[in-house]
């Protein structure tokens, strides 16, 4: 999927200020193995196996068919060509010769990154590569183009380091850094053997892709997100799969920047999914970015980053059907629908609300091409939603929200959001789907890293994220379900099934342990290069600071208790709330976004007065 999503990142920056205050964990233990290991060998090698321990569900692990359709993507790169030399990293030089399984063909070949066409060099004998390299090839019979291109790359390098992490390694060719624009780029996995890796090692996916800066606020980072899609020699979609994740093209590259436990969104995900709850699979790696042409060397190491499953509909993803163009009517145009609450960077095709205390900001994601009779009809179903949780009857299971929503998925949302306490909730980043014939679902979950204590005094022990601050939201749903008796009482029981277990003190502490001692070498390497510990300001954000990592770790596990006692001692009551109404003239919203800050702020000098 290549829609590129943009945003105002200036008021993004400010509005976070003040909304801040798919599964599987991430990690692989290396174990080496020979070629016929079990199946359960291969998940414990990619570090499937769940990290809560006891006796919780295992992650499956790859199916052959993974693996098939890696391979496949491999030798779909390198078509009728072969290379004497297999793409990955070099230092000096490399030599590489080509062949061609077309007979009596003459082979052509650039270092451009354009395939070659008739009038492309002939190649006539081993190439010595001395930098960065898109090597691609073609067979030619008679002057005509012969069988299938080949390409493979290789990145020249001028340093070697071992890391017990995977490596993900991006050369862009001297491109410089990508801005919102697909731009070209050389993408490897080095994954662990007997505990390590180096940027000399073998590949496990070596390949031709293309990058771009994702995010809003977290554009702005020196530490930067990326977007990153594999591709075949014709500039399609290519799936590779990766650390033992189900093949695909799309991914996200996640850097946790003012996150310093660099683990809130593993944490978020890990859980979400131990609760029912859709989530990205995910995995830690260490990156290395080389955007000057130059060989790569040392301060192209870029620290730890997540790589992210992205929210898309396909079978190993988000598994629901695929809307097409023609579904116009029942029961077809009924799913799949995907969408999202993103205050003040809702991009078209938005849904229209009529009537009062409308819902704003919500965006259809999937699919891409909503056709009018689609946005018509899943409009008049989130409508009828809306209506239904004011009715006289709102949990009335024919006519009121049992009827449009899945209810145990919005229970499960609310506790993992309140339990997170990020100013995003609800608000940004608030993902739902619909499946054909299915109800309205909360998921797949996505980014919380700023949740859980990362900011100070933006994740309160105390108080209830669900009620609109100062008026400012996107929509009252979660408040109008909290309120319904029915609805909060399946809360208040599943906070009691969940605190014996998952949400216990012990687990709660554990979980953060067990995300973050995979990554104790590579935490080190990355407060190296971006020694923000102790800083402040990360971007537009105030953190937290302290002089360790282990530190950051433990400010997190203490809150985690604290915020559970909290909502222990609270039961769930709502109180009475009757928040200022959304200003609604036009631009009235952008204008008071600048004002958040400090009502924010005010808000917790109050607060601080009174406790």
């Amino acid at each position: 999927m290549r829609r590129t999503r943009m945003g105002a990142v200036g008021l993004l920056a400010a509005v976070s200020l003040v909304m801040t205050g798919m599964t599987g964990p991430a990690g692989a233990d290396g174990d080496p193995a020979p070629p016929d290991r079990s199946w359960a060998r291969e998940a414990r090698k990619a570090g499937l196996e769940d990290i809560s321990g006891g006796d919780a569900a295992k992650v499956p692990a790859p199916t052959r068919a993974d693996v098939a359709a890696g391979k496949q993507s491999a030798e779909d790169l390198t078509g009728d060509i072969t290379f004497s030399t297999p793409g990955g990293t070099f230092q000096n030089e490399v030599s590489v010769s080509l062949g061609t399984t077309i007979a009596g063909a003459q082979i052509r070949y650039t270092t451009n990154g354009q395939l070659p066409t008739a009038s492309s060099t002939v190649y006539s004998g081993p190439l010595r590569l001395t930098s960065t390299t898109q090597l691609r090839a073609q067979a030619f019979v008679n002057g005509a183009a012969s069988g299938e291109p080949g390409t493979a790359v290789y990145v020249a390098r001028s340093v070697d380091a071992s890391h017990d992490l995977p490596l993900l390694v991006l050369d862009a060719y001297g491109g410089g850094k990508p801005d919102r624009e697909w731009a070209d780029v050389a993408a490897m996995v080095m994954e662990p053997q007997g505990g390590s890796t180096s940027l000399g090692a073998a590949p496990a996916v070596s390949t031709r892709a293309a990058f771009h800066l994702r995010g809003q606020s977290s554009a702005t980072f020196e530490k930067a997100p990326y977007r990153i899609e594999f591709r075949d020699n014709d500039d399609k979609d290519a799936d590779y799969p990766v650390l033992g994740m189900p093949a695909e093209s799309d991914w996200v590259l996640r850097g946790p920047f003012p996150d310093k436990t660099l683990v809130r969104d593993a944490f978020a995900y890990t859980l979400g999914r131990e609760m029912g709850l859709q989530t990205p699979r995910h995995r830690f790696v260490e990156v290395y970015l080389n955007l000057d042409g130059q060989p790569m060397g040392a301060d192209d190491y870029q620290g730890v980053y997540l790589l992210d499953e992205n929210i898309k509909v396909s079978p190993d993803r988000l598994d629901i059907a695929k809307l097409k163009k023609g579904d116009l009517t029942e029961p077809a145009v009924t799913g799949g629908y995907v969408m999202k609450f993103d205050a003040w960077a809702a991009e078209e095709p938005k849904l229209p609300c009529t009537g009062q205390e409308c819902w704003s900001d919500l965006e259809v994601t999937e699919p891409d091409d909503l056709q009018p009779e689609q946005q018509t009809w899943i409009t008049q179903y989130v409508q009828k939603l809306h209506n239904a949780l004011r009715s006289g009857n709102p949990s009335d299971p024919q006519t009121g929200y049992p009827a449009y929503i899945d209810v145990d998925s919005f229970v499960n949302l609310i506790i993992l959001n309140e339990m997170g306490r990020q100013g995003d909730s609800y608000l940004r980043s608030m993902y739902m789907y619909k499946d054909r014939g299915g109800k309205l679902t909360a998921g797949p979950l996505w980014d919380y890293d700023l949740g859980f204590n990362a900011i100070p005094n933006g994740s309160p022990v105390d108080g209830w994220q669900f009620q609109p601050f100062f008026g400012f939201g996107t929509t009252d749903w979660f408040l109008k379900l909290m309120q319904d008796p029915s609805f909060n009482q399946k809360v208040r029981a599943r906070w009691q099934e969940l605190r014996r277990g998952v949400l216990s003190d012990a687990q709660l502490r554990d979980r953060v342990t067990q995300l973050s001692s995979p990554l104790a070498n590579g935490a080190r390497r990355n407060f190296q290069k971006w020694p923000n510990l102790n800083t402040r300001t990360v971007g537009p954000f105030q953190t937290q600071t302290t002089r360790t990592w282990q530190e950051q770790l433990t400010l997190m596990q203490d809150w985690l208790v604290q915020r559970a006692a909290w909502i222990d001692s609270s039961g769930w009551e709502v109180g009475e709330t009757s928040p200022p109404p959304w200003p609604t003239a036009p631009g009235a919203r952008e204008k008071a976004a600048p004002l958040l800050p400090h009502l924010r702020e005010a808000a917790e000098r109050r607060e601080g007065s009174s406790g």
